[in-house]
């Protein structure tokens, strides 16, 4: 295991102990920003975590991050989204995890709600809670299982009828979203997983264990990069027949 990647779990066990003891709490202070999506207290107090760890430990190295944006450029940069489904983590629903990435290098989603962590790193594979994963085997859009977010995201880019399209053509579909629905991609467990509109730091991570457990991963245009705004991840045998319906 890198260094890197030895850090970036430290990293990730910072955030949890964080994220766990403010979940479901009474008195959680919750915020709208000016995109109208929610913050927490949670979610800025991870990130300043992490950031003050990075400062000491790579004083080099540049930090992005969803809650307080950009420092200054670097060669190599961490990615940072302190809670993935913060909708999620104010309702009470377990599905959340914090995302770390060392673009390119190493990556760490933890959601210790669901008891659950994956990670990777360049060309050393993908893991799950210690173990090895891959892509599922799945070659037949009509064996396959569609993990996809919410109807109104797709109809908002005007692709809602495509989307359906793809569902219709799959063995079964649901509704997971985020960070989680690359994860069951990783595991060999879904075929196809897809977001309309999303940022880099909700990719970057999830793009580095989709890739390392043997898949693909790419924009809905079929561009392999985590910051073109859109996301689909396969286990690389049906990637180009999705991309066909719903790419753009």
């Amino acid at each position: 295991m890198s260094d890197d990647l030895a850090l970036a779990l430290e990293l990730a066990d910072v955030a949890d102990a964080i994220t766990l003891e403010r979940f479901r709490a009474a008195d959680l202070v919750v915020e709208t920003k000016p995109d109208l999506t929610p913050v927490t207290e949670a979610d800025r107090a991870v990130e300043e975590a992490i950031r003050e760890r990075l400062a000491r430990e790579r004083p080099h190295d540049a930090i992005v991050g969803e809650e307080f944006g950009e420092t200054a450029g670097a060669a190599r940069r961490w990615i940072v989204d302190p809670i993935d489904g913060t909708k999620n983590y104010v309702r009470g629903i377990p599905v959340w995890a914090t995302l770390i990435a060392l673009q390119g290098e190493a990556a760490v989603v933890s959601a210790p709600a669901l008891h659950r962590r994956w990670w990777a790193g360049r060309s050393s594979g993908a893991f799950a809670d210690g173990h090895p994963i891959h892509v599922s085997a799945v070659g037949e859009l009509g064996d396959a299982q569609l993990l996809w977010s919410g109807i109104e995201d797709w109809e908002a880019i005007g692709r809602g009828d495509a989307v359906l399209d793809l569902a219709r053509r799959c063995w079964r579909s649901r509704g997971l979203g985020d960070f989680w629905q690359y994860m069951l991609v990783a595991e060999g467990a879904a075929e196809i997983a897809l977001d309309p509109e999303v940022s880099l730091w909700d990719l970057a991570a999830p793009q580095l264990i989709v890739e390392g457990a043997g898949g693909r991963f790419t924009d809905l245009s079929g561009v392999s990069r985590p910051d073109g705004g859109s996301g689909i991840a396969t286990n690389g045998l049906l990637h180009q027949a999705a991309l066909e319906i719903v790419g753009r």
